[in-house]
């Protein structure tokens, strides 16, 4: 695979290429540059897989870079110094990111994801959606990337109505009635989801709590949502639920 490195400090782009050249050797790394304009020049000229990418750069940001390319047909992975919240907006995203120092193992992980990858040509609307998330606050960050066997589907998280657990997979329930099975654990979604106003309520259940319009009592109990499902409640999440349900 064709690597290109974008970053503005020249050593941490010889670190990068030393780190592939070592560890990946599955990737060839075909330039090094530390500008917008010379990575532009270099995705035409070398028309990469993937490209790793620096946000925060002298006079301009990594996200200008796709204000300059017509199409974006290959995968992007982010280097990045940002917090906590910045690195939810990735993970919303669907857009891998690599954290400063570089850590060894998670470049093999990411690398590893590149080359799996199908389908390249959505690379731009996940960083369209990235933006918009990394532009809202905290807690009104818009659209999640939910990858899907056809690819990824944007949907808005105050259209999710609950997520079920199907072993290793994820099923999404939307407001429209439809629906979508997630390659990722009920886990992951949790740690995304649970400050947009979801909870947990069951080993197999998620469920957006502005839609959850009645309790009803029982060893652990149960919801119904708007749609007319309900849902159980597992005995030891009850009494969290009950905290948190009066208040929604």
């Amino acid at each position: 695979m064709k690597a290109v490195i974008i970053d503005d400090e020249e050593k941490a782009r010889e670190n990068l290429k030393f780190l592939l050249e070592e560890f990946c050797p599955e990737v060839k790394p075909v330039a090094l540059v530390g500008t917008i304009d010379a990575a532009v020049e270099a995705i035409k000229q070398h028309q990469p897989d993937f490209i790793l990418l620096d946000i925060r750069m002298k006079g301009e940001t990594g996200f200008q870079l796709f204000d300059k390319l017509e199409s974006v047909d290959f995968e992007i992975i982010f280097t990045t110094a940002f917090d906590e919240y910045a690195i939810q907006a990735f993970k919303l995203s669907a857009i891998d990111y690599l954290l400063k120092p570089i850590d060894v193992e998670e470049l093999k992980d990411a690398v590893a994801k590149v080359s799996k990858m199908q389908n390249k040509m959505q690379s731009k609307e996940k960083v369209t959606n990235l933006i918009k998330n990394l532009d809202g606050e905290q807690n009104n960050l818009t659209k999640l990337a939910l990858p899907t066997f056809d690819g990824l589907s944007f949907v808005k998280i105050e259209d999710i109505l609950r997520c079920e657990s199907d072993e290793n997979y994820t099923k999404f329930f939307l407001k429209d009635g439809s629906k979508r099975l997630v390659s990722k654990t009920i886990k992951f979604y949790e740690e995304l989801l649970t400050p947009h106003n979801f909870f947990r309520v069951h080993r197999s259940h998620m469920v957006n709590l502005e839609y959850v319009t009645d309790y009803y009592k029982g060893d652990g109990g149960s919801v119904k949502l708007v749609d007319g499902t309900e849902v159980m409640v597992s005995r030891r999440r009850k009494e969290d639920f009950l905290k948190n349900f009066p208040n929604k």
